[in-house]
């Protein structure tokens, strides 16, 4: 083998590595009508539960890795899906009404990455900014993304305090001898997201 063959193989070598280090991050959409985020309310007497839109959302993966996502969430489409009728009606306009998220003022809130690791396959730790009522704060969650065919499947549970986005409404970390009526400060959300 002529000497000069060695180098320009080492050299090719470290190029085809350099570029597959350097290659950008791919973006996928969410498919917004495959995806979804329940959620669940405790109060004293019981706990309400039911489910939101997903507006938009996209992540961006990094040779099979994780490494951003943000999604946006209409609040304009809260609904209950533990009631029915009149009173599944009143609580689904109370829940958009000032008392609550100000869906008229504020009809959608995001979830956008600020930091993911990952752990082992498909499984991450996130960081992420919570923004509901024009407010935000930082919140870390599991969340698992797997390949499932083409697309990739997302699944996150969150835990939020809603006081922290001025959602006080019988909570008793602000009002006194509420009782039966108190409303819990914490509720879930359990987010599944469908992804291109």
């Amino acid at each position: 083998m002529p000497k000069f063959i060695l180098p320009v193989l080492l050299i090719a070598c470290f190029s085809s590595l350099a570029m597959a280090i350097d290659a950008p991050p791919t973006e996928h959409k969410v498919i917004t009508s495959a995806s979804k985020v329940e959620w669940t309310a405790r109060k004293v007497t019981g706990k309400h539960t039911g489910s939101v839109g997903v507006k938009e959302g996209k992540i961006e993966m990094n040779d099979g890795i994780l490494t951003k996502a943000s999604v946006t969430i209409d609040m304009t489409t809260i609904n209950v899906s533990d009631m029915s009728g009149g009173g599944k009606t009143k609580l689904e306009g109370h829940l958009k009404s000032d008392d609550f998220f100000g869906v008229d003022q504020y009809p959608t809130a995001t979830l956008v990455t600020t930091s993911v690791i990952s752990l082992n396959e498909g499984d991450y730790k996130v960081t992420a900014d919570l923004t509901i009522r024009g407010i935000t704060h930082p919140i870390t969650f599991d969340a698992q993304i797997m390949p499932d065919g083409k697309q990739y499947s997302a699944i996150a549970n969150l835990v939020v305090d809603r006081t922290l986005y001025d959602v006080k409404y019988r909570s008793g970390k602000f009002f006194n001898d509420l009782g039966d009526s108190t409303i819990y400060d914490n509720f879930d959300l359990a987010i599944s997201l469908t992804i291109e």
